[in-house]
């Protein structure tokens, strides 16, 4: 066991969430409340990617925390009746953590409920603890805190950690506070992404097999 704690991004790092579920729902909400507006799927990764999702909310479409709480609830509306899917080979490496005596968390910007139903639903071993969009916005990423509350509340170092995610704000975060980064890349091909990844994350995944393989899983 590599580290004593995983901590997963939830959405195209564990499940194929943003081409199947996320883009179209905010697509829709264009349609419904910015009509004209478009935003191909290459681009709503890369306004996740940098600014992120809020930012870019506020800088591109001048949403007020009004409207930004309007956007959520169409989105969790969305999200109630679309399941994603499990990146195969994501399953074996939490059971292997676990079966180990190590621990499995997120830190998401989905919610909560849904990533404990995706998990259950993706026969996923039940995370340890979830940290999720249903947080005050200091307390998500890619502020520092959920990883320091799970390095308090686990007794654990900062060498202790590993921070999976595909996009900055996982990096930004783990950065802050110390804690080892491994970039993925199976949920998209886009070279600026890749390419910030590959440059600044001391190590990049671009399939699933890799990860298990430099975890010693496979």
């Amino acid at each position: 066991m590599k580290y004593k704690c995983l901590v997963f991004d939830h959405d195209d790092t564990v499940v194929n969430s943003t081409a199947t579920i996320h883009h179209p729902c905010f697509q829709a909400f264009l349609n419904d409340f910015y009509p004209g507006e478009r935003m191909s799927l290459n681009e709503y990764f890369l306004v996740n990617f940098d600014p992120g999702f809020v930012p870019m909310c506020r800088e591109r479409y001048g949403m007020t925390d009004e409207d930004l709480i309007k956007e959520t609830r169409y989105w969790q509306a969305y999200v109630q009746n679309h399941i994603p899917t499990a990146y195969p080979g994501i399953r074996e490496i939490m059971e292997k953590q676990k079966a180990e005596g190590g621990l499995v968390c997120v830190v998401s910007h989905s919610f909560d409920y849904n990533i404990r139903r995706d998990y259950e639903e993706n026969g996923l071993p039940a995370p340890d603890a979830v940290y999720g969009w249903e947080r005050p916005e200091h307390q998500r990423k890619p502020h520092p805190f959920p990883l320091e509350d799970i390095m308090a509340r686990f007794d654990l170092k900062p060498s202790e950690l590993l921070m999976i995610d595909d996009l900055k704000p996982g990096y930004d975060m783990a950065q802050a506070v110390g804690v080892d980064f491994a970039a993925v890349g199976w949920a998209y091909d886009i070279p600026e992404i890749e390419e910030f990844m590959r440059l600044n994350s001391p190590r990049y995944f671009k399939t699933v097999p890799e990860l298990a393989a430099w975890l010693g899983n496979i």
